[in-house]
């Protein structure tokens, strides 16, 4: 049992027992746990929340999009899409408002463990949704470091292709950028890391795919073919790997931590901060997947980045590799360091 004040007049107690906050008058010094400590500093606004959430959910797995439209062709691929988009806005919603039901009734959930341990009891939080959580976070901290260490070696080998480098030696230096960001005093104090990562979202999306449209209208644009390849086993399958990889990429919203760092009074603020990051959304997901198909058809890579070099140079300049791996590079340890800390 711990509280916190917020200010002059309002007070909560952290009950991590029961797993939520109640909100109360008193005078009582903080003794929250460490997990609620972290996320229960409630000064935020609906647009850091959109950082907070565009930062958890949009990253570099957008790439591959393309590829997952290969599998779904182009009605299939855009009528995905665009369902899981409605599907997860609506289910993140719901979930935020059921918190602002909880919090208004004096019981302030702050952690999707905290949720489980109120609503399904201490045992499905501790041996389900505790384990679920650790293994995500578990493998963002891995997969992480090893994104950011293989964007850092390429940048490295388009001006230095016989150096002594090697691939580990990226990922410790990735490593130690994400365990220098772990170190930030609480979820709020990621506001900036998260706008600047919102920003670096946009503008390698937006990279992507102009470089799609021009390799597409040059001369040197692959052959165009948009019908599923494989046997009807091979198409079936093709399907449902489609529609995990687009489930995947809208998939990592981390809804409780987030409206926790949100200043009372909170109602309204998490739909806002929700038409934000699907703004994000909306402008990069379909911008990548249409525009990368489109120049690529069903030879999309499993990441469309793949497809910019051909079999003997490079389609586009030297300089586009390098600003798009850069803010490839940065984004992911700011995603990296939401999925670690939060």
């Amino acid at each position: 049992m711990g509280t916190v004040a917020h200010n002059s007049s309002e007070v909560y107690t952290s009950d991590s027992e029961k797993g939520f906050a109640i909100n109360l008058s008193s005078s009582t010094p903080p003794e929250l746990d460490a997990g609620a400590k972290f996320v229960l500093v409630s000064r935020g606004s609906w647009l850091h929340c959109g950082y907070h959430l565009t930062t958890s959910i949009v990253g570099p797995v957008l790439l591959t999009l393309p590829f997952s439209f290969t599998l779904l062709g182009w009605f299939g691929g855009v009528l995905w899409l665009t369902l899981a988009g409605l599907t997860t806005f609506y289910s993140y919603n719901l979930l935020s408002v059921v918190l602002e039901h909880h919090a208004q009734l004096g019981r302030r959930q702050l952690r999707f463990m905290d949720m489980a341990r109120d609503i399904l009891g201490p045992g499905w939080a501790k041996y389900y949704v505790g384990p679920l959580q650790f293994v995500i976070c578990f493998g963002t901290v891995i997969g992480g470091p090893l994104v950011g260490g293989k964007s850092l070696k390429f940048i490295y080998m388009l001006y230095h292709p016989d150096g002594s480098l090697k691939l580990y030696h990226f990922i410790i230096i990735c490593g130690v950028i994400t365990l220098i960001l772990a170190q930030l005093p609480s979820f709020h104090s990621l506001r900036h890391v998260n706008l600047i990562a919102l920003i670096l979202s946009v503008t390698y999306a937006t990279c992507v795919t102009v470089g799609s449209i021009y390799i597409g209208h040059s001369k040197n644009a692959p052959p165009r073919h948009y019908s599923v390849r494989g046997s009807d086993a091979d198409k079936l399958f093709g399907v449902f790997n489609g529609i995990s990889i687009i489930a995947t990429i809208y998939a990592s919203g981390i809804i409780p931590e987030i409206q926790a760092t949100l200043a009372p009074p909170v109602k309204g603020k998490m739909f806002k901060g929700l038409c934000v990051c699907y703004s994000v959304i909306v402008t990069t997901y379909f911008s990548v997947a249409i525009s990368g198909y489109w120049a690529f058809g069903n030879q999309a890579n499993a990441t469309v980045l793949a497809n910019f070099i051909g079999e003997t140079k490079l389609l586009l300049p030297k300089w586009f590799f390098l600003m798009t791996n850069i803010f490839i590079l940065l984004q992911v340890m700011a995603l990296t360091a939401v999925r670690t800390i939060a």
